[in-house]
């Protein structure tokens, strides 16, 4: 896949939620790289102005928002706070996530309720704070971060895996339901290096994924991705990609 080269590509203001580590902090990096303006929010701020101080140090600019996706107005602030600063916002990046896998019978029900939070609500409300900035403009792009969880299931991951489908069904939805000047992406990675498993509790679960991340690809290469899909011509719509270590099946 051959990512756009930054003197053809047109700067754009892109928000990355889960911007502090993994695939949102690798697209951040990319991003900015390429002369884009990236916006970056996560709960965890010495994380984020870790981000940010490496890309500047590149030559980057980078804005830095302490966000909670779960918070329909943190993330409405966070949205129109860029708005405001940047005079437009191009490209949202709703790639927060997390992974706590469990089976079902160990009745893990606030782990279950914390992954809809972040995972649908979350995505829920990214589109929310950014569709009208869309509409107003013309024009925008949404990307959303899901998973290989949206199209297949595998045992402790019941839930997640029901997250990841609501994402892809919302954003395909989405898709389907605005202008043409709006486009719309759904990244599903694979196996990918990233801190997601750290958030299993569940021993069984947590060791069941020690031996499925054997092989993993790492966060730059989804990275890669996300610039292809914004960075295509606007008559371009990339709706969705699918990327996985070459052994994973």
């Amino acid at each position: 896949m051959t990512t756009p080269h930054p003197e053809t590509t047109p700067s754009k203001i892109v928000l990355i939620t889960g911007a502090s580590s993994g695939i949102g902090r690798a697209t951040a990096l990319q991003l900015a790289r390429e002369g884009h303006q990236v916006v970056l929010g996560a709960r965890r701020g010495d994380r984020l102005t870790e981000v940010a101080r490496e890309i500047e140090t590149g030559g980057g600019t980078a804005d830095v928002r302490v966000v909670d996706v779960t918070d329909r107005a943190d993330v409405a602030a966070f949205v129109d706070a860029a708005a405001e600063r940047h005079g437009r916002i191009d490209v949202i990046v709703n790639n927060a996530g997390v992974m706590p896998l469990s089976r079902l019978d160990a009745l893990l029900t606030e782990e279950w309720d914390r992954m809809i939070d972040v995972n649908v609500r979350g995505l829920l409300y990214g589109i929310a704070a950014a569709l009208p900035h869309f509409k107003r403009q013309g024009g925008g792009h949404f990307v959303t971060v899901a998973s290989i969880g949206a199209h297949q299931v595998s045992p402790t991951a019941a839930v997640y895996c029901a997250t990841k489908y609501a994402a892809w069904a919302i954003t395909e939805g989405l898709r389907q339901e605005v202008d043409p000047s709006i486009r719309v992406t759904t990244v599903s990675p694979g196996v990918v290096e990233s801190e997601l498993a750290d958030s299993i509790s569940d021993l069984g679960a947590r060791e069941a994924m020690r031996t499925y991340r054997a092989n993993s690809i790492p966060a730059d290469t989804i990275a890669g991705a996300i610039s292809y899909a914004i960075g295509q011509p606007e008559s371009v719509d990339v709706n969705e990609l699918i990327i996985r270590p070459t052994r994973q099946r």
